[in-house]
């Protein structure tokens, strides 16, 4: 006979607390594994729009491919145009992008900080040669910055368009419905700054402390920082009445100042992220 004593048994408490235990490691253990694969799930999603990426960037997959996450365009930008992507953003979770309607980029910095600090080329003035340019995607001249026309420089180093601004509701369009404006363009809540240059051209300050008082809307023309990238045109419509009409020019880089200002709800005009120019 064994002289080996028998082990105790575990008791009820013990053994729900091991359980619990043990499910809560496996838990762990497969949220952590599961985390690179996240990416996976949105680009699923045909329907998840395209982001609006800083000046400068890559094209979509060799964005993804270059860029480190490391928040550096972000922690440059003087108007925090620049967020970074949530995690339902798949593969571009941590890439940067802009929210235009939220804050645009009106290139308050001039030289376009954002690319100066990115460390891996994700962001870049020229692209190297192995890189493709899409179509309609490069600039036919070097964008007038409307702040440094009267400098030495007044041109902005960029050669491609992050975006196309387009009219997208002309029918709430206060300048095609002959309507002007007078107020805090987004109302006195809104977060969102932009530099002036009749208050001061080197520091931004909040839409909301520069109200205005027009007698025809505007505001698209009025405060693109790009000169000649958007004019009001008589335009006729399907009455044969003119209207004045925001018409989007070549130049058109979009930064999205315009959707940013826009005083309807929602904008009636909108940047088209990664679009190209098409005459």
């Amino acid at each position: 006979m064994s002289n080996a004593k028998a082990k105790p048994a575990m008791s009820l408490e013990k053994a729900q607390k091991a359980r619990r235990k043990f499910l809560h490691s496996v838990g762990l253990t497969v949220t952590f594994a599961s985390i690179p694969l996240l990416g996976f799930v949105p680009l699923a999603d045909s329907a998840r729009p395209l982001r609006l990426r800083p000046p400068g960037a890559l094209n979509e997959a060799d964005l993804l491919a270059s860029c480190i996450k490391c928040g550096q365009c972000v922690q440059v930008c003087p108007v925090q145009a620049i967020v970074l992507g949530d995690i339902d953003d798949g593969f571009g979770i941590g890439v940067p992008h802009i929210d235009a309607r939220a804050q645009a980029c009106d290139f308050s910095c001039d030289a376009v900080q954002c690319i100066l600090a990115c460390p891996t080329g994700a962001l870049v003035y020229d692209k190297p040669d192995f890189l493709n340019i899409r179509d309609g995607a490069l600039l036919a001249a070097a964008p007038i910055l409307k702040a440094k026309e009267n400098d030495a420089e007044p041109t902005l180093n960029l050669k491609e368009r992050i975006g196309v601004a387009r009219l997208a509701r002309p029918e709430s369009c206060l300048a095609v419905l002959g309507q002007g404006f007078k107020g805090q363009t987004r109302g006195p809540g809104f977060p969102g700054k932009m530099r002036y240059m009749a208050v001061d051209r080197w520091t931004p300050i909040p839409v909301r402390d520069h109200p205005y008082d027009l007698e025809l809307c505007d505001l698209c023309v009025r405060e693109c920082p790009v000169k000649a990238a958007i004019e009001l045109r008589p335009v006729k419509d399907a009455e044969g009445v003119e209207r004045m009409t925001p018409t989007v020019l070549e130049p058109c880089i979009g930064c999205g100042v315009c959707e940013m200002v826009c005083p309807t709800e929602p904008a009636a005009i909108v940047i088209d992220p990664q679009a190209v120019w098409k005459a």
